[in-house]
Formats: structure tokens, sequence, C-alpha cells
């Protein structure tokens, strides 16, 4: 037996010891299999995220322009486009009214949130919603003519989410739950 070969028998006596494992790693390892199976689905995590009591200070000054934010945006609501009693619009007149929609989802974790549905094609690329209106609230408004419309949002591109504040509507063809929008007498 050469030099070489006893180096090899003794590496290979040496692979052959078991390995000491510290037996906490399996409680560790089993527990976050545990907890990976019983994640929160990212709805009722925002759903907890929206209800959990928080602390607000607020200087008069910012109290101030929340109001005056929020009573513009009652006015504005109240100048949509709508009919006047008097003027009765013709069919074609009727058939391009459109009412301007905005699309909301609260979700602080995402990077990137956009609503696709039938308005859209579903294109996933078509209304991408931005986050400027506070950290975490997304929003986009789109103008639609009368109809009934499904749609979903699609957050970071992999997440498919209904709106929690819409009706639901029969799941598509895909197996995913869609929100429905009703504009006018659809």
């Amino acid at each position: 037996m050469n030099e070489h070969d006893e180096l090899i028998a003794r590496v290979a006596e040496t692979l052959k010891e078991p390995v000491r494992i510290d037996p906490r790693l399996d409680a560790r390892v089993m527990a976050e299999i545990e907890a990976g199976r019983t994640a929160v689905p990212p709805t009722r995590r925002v759903l907890d995220w929206l209800t959990q009591a928080r602390t607000i200070r607020l200087s008069p000054l910012g109290g101030l322009a929340i109001a005056a934010g929020v009573i513009v945006l009652l006015w504005t609501g109240t100048q949509l486009r709508a009919p006047s009693p008097a003027a009765e619009p013709s069919l074609a007149a009727a058939a391009t009214l459109t009412t301007t929609v905005q699309f909301v989802l609260i979700a602080p974790d995402a990077q990137s949130v956009s609503v696709v549905g039938d308005f859209n094609d579903w294109d996933v690329s078509a209304t991408m919603l931005r986050e400027d209106q506070a950290p975490g609230v997304w929003a986009v408004t789109v103008p639609l003519s009368p109809g009934r419309y499904r749609y979903s949002f699609l957050v970071d591109g992999t997440t498919w989410l209904t709106d929690p504040l819409a009706a639901q509507a029969v799941a598509d063809e895909f197996g995913r739950p869609n929100s429905v929008v009703t504009i006018g007498e659809s």
C-alpha cells in the first residue's frame, strides 16, 4: 500500500463517522416548517393591519389640511358627469358617458400593484396603481363606460387579490376569484 492509498483510507474512515448535529436544530427546522403552513393570507394581514389600534399625533394645521382634502374629494365626487334630470341624452350620447372609478388597495409590503380586468383586457401592465396618497395605500382612477366589469389586483406581479371593498364575482376560468364593479344600470 502506498502513501496515497493510506491517506485515502484514513479520509474514508473519517467520513464514515456519524456527524453530530445540535439536537435543537431539528426542533427549529420543524418549527419553521409549521410556521410556513400556518402563514396568514395577504388579505387577512391587510385586514389585521387596518383594524389594528394606532396612536396618531396630528398638529392642528395637519388636521385642517386633511379636512380640506376630504372636502375637496367629496365635492369632486359630486361633480362627476351625471346627466341632469332636465336633459335626457340620446342613446348614442349615453353610450359615451364615462364615470371615473378609483381603485384602491392597501398593501403595505407591496413593491408594485396593478389592476387588471375586463376594462383593460386583463393586461397586467396597462393600469398600474401608484403609492402616492400614503405609504402602503395604492390607488389609480380609471374612466369606465356603463357596464359590469370583473377585475382583480396583481401585487408584485405574482399575487392575485380581490378588492376587499367590492362585490365578489364567480371565479374565472383559471379558478381565481374576482371583484365586480357596475357602472350605470347594467
